[in-house]
């Protein structure tokens, strides 16, 4: 299991709040070694001075009269241990680092605890130490002290946790402004990578950064012009290519009955190289200009299979469960569904099948086609996707090699995937999902 965040803004965050905690724990010890612990040594040799006072003038031993007088001029009490706790020590706690040095300080054991009963109707009021020497063990001295409301730490830990969250929450803000720019080419690099081209990103942030985007915006333009030439190379060419092509065929109309044979044949040839041309057109349209829509994908699919059911020797089965609308480039839809079924009949078998349904659990869109042909090689499964590859060889096929190309694009523009693979039992399956969490995007 990771601990670290493995983005650069969280590790960085991270490293501002490991840095602030160390600080602040130096801090600590620092003001409580440095002011807190030579408050508590002061107020402890007054502690033992007051002692060394009682003991001088014979307190403990003394009569109620002399103690009297004594709390007159000192406001210091000696009280018997049952007097004492009808007057707080009952609720007095005992500290065991104060007990040592006003021991050390008068030579003798001694018992110091703290009593806070009279802060309870009065913050302002002093608290009462109670003490008692080893020697007079049933007699208590209360001492009042306000030096110890001076030495209270909470206005020390408010203001470093104050300190704390704001230098977290600035280093926070920091940080976000540094990455910000790494998440605007984060998704427009994904944008270029699905065929679009997104307007120039705006040059912001560190002085790395901004020519980085620059950079960027000059690839997606240079990109942009390459898409741009070689449409208009493509459309030039297929024009050029036809214009012969249609005087052939016109030719192939003029020879005689005798050589039909002669004239099938060149018109075969003829709508094979228009199929190819309109392949390679197809290819570098790409379809990017057309506009999602909300779409069924089953309505899609039932209206491809209803336009098949003209041809009497091909027959489709159909396996279409209830599936969420998604936001499809209807017509590129259209044509990766025609595709499919296409291939599985040029290249399966006369029979296929058609399933859809809707995994919950992935939240993804899944379609299959289904033939009970020959099959692809396993070593060739993923290979068959590149543009211009020729995957169906174990099918006695022929073509430009662009059918599944032009499919993986155009999946992918709507961020889903499509895969090859070969039945257990027999045939080719192809499939394709897309993701139902982002129809709203």
């Amino acid at each position: 299991m990771r601990l670290t965040p493995k983005s650069a803004f969280g590790q960085t965050v991270m490293l501002i709040g490991v840095l602030l905690l160390i600080n602040q724990i130096v801090s600590y010890i620092s003001v409580t070694y440095y002011f807190i612990q030579p408050s508590y040594q002061q107020i402890n040799s007054l502690l033992a001075t007051q002692v060394k006072s009682v003991l001088a003038n014979d307190l403990l031993v003394s009569n109620q009269e002399s103690r009297t007088a004594y709390f007159n001029e000192t406001q210091v009490r000696v009280f018997d241990e049952s007097v004492a706790r009808q007057n707080g020590l009952e609720t007095a706690v005992y500290y065991g680092f104060m007990s040592s040095q006003v021991s050390d300080n008068i030579n003798q054991l001694a018992d110091v605890r703290i009593s806070t009963e009279s802060q309870a109707n009065d913050e302002n009021a002093p608290y009462t130490v109670w003490i008692s020497l080893n020697r007079y063990p049933d007699t208590w001295i209360s001492i009042p002290i306000s030096g110890l409301n001076e030495a209270n730490i909470s206005p020390l830990t408010m203001y470093l946790l104050v300190i704390g969250i704001l230098s977290v929450a600035g280093g926070w803000l920091f940080v976000r402004r540094m990455t910000r720019p790494l998440s605007a080419l984060q998704k427009a690099a994904i944008a270029v990578g699905k065929g679009e081209h997104p307007v120039p990103l705006r040059e912001q942030g560190s002085t790395e950064m901004i020519q980085v985007t620059r950079a960027f915006n000059r690839m997606n333009q240079g990109i942009k012009q390459l898409e741009t030439d070689r449409n208009v190379m493509t459309a030039g060419i297929s024009h050029d290519l036809r214009t012969p092509l249609t005087r052939i065929r016109l030719a192939s109309e003029m020879l005689p009955e005798d050589q039909d044979w002669i004239k099938d044949g060149i018109v075969n040839d003829i709508e094979d190289m228009n199929a190819i041309i309109d392949q390679f057109i197809d290819y570098a349209r790409y379809d990017t200009e057309e506009i999602t829509q909300e779409t069924d994908l089953n309505s899609i699919i039932a209206d491809l299979v209803q336009a098949r059911h003209l041809d009497e020797k091909h027959h489709i089965e159909l396996k279409l469960n209830p599936i969420p609308v998604l936001p499809l480039r209807r017509i590129a839809m259209k044509r990766v569904i025609d595709n499919l079924i296409e291939n599985a009949f040029k290249y399966g078998s006369d029979d296929i099948a058609i399933s859809s349904f809707y995994n919950r659990h992935e939240k993804r869109v899944y379609c299959k086609v289904r033939d009970f042909g020959p099959g692809i090689p396993q070593n060739e499964l993923d290979s068959v996707f590149m543009a211009f590859a020729q995957g169906d060889k174990a099918r006695n096929s022929s073509g430009s090699g662009l059918g599944l190309a032009i499919i993986r694009r155009i999946v992918e523009a709507h961020n889903g995937e499509v895969s090859l693979r070969n039945h257990p039992q027999q045939g080719l399956v192809a499939e394709f999902s897309m993701p139902y969490s982002s129809v709203k995007s």
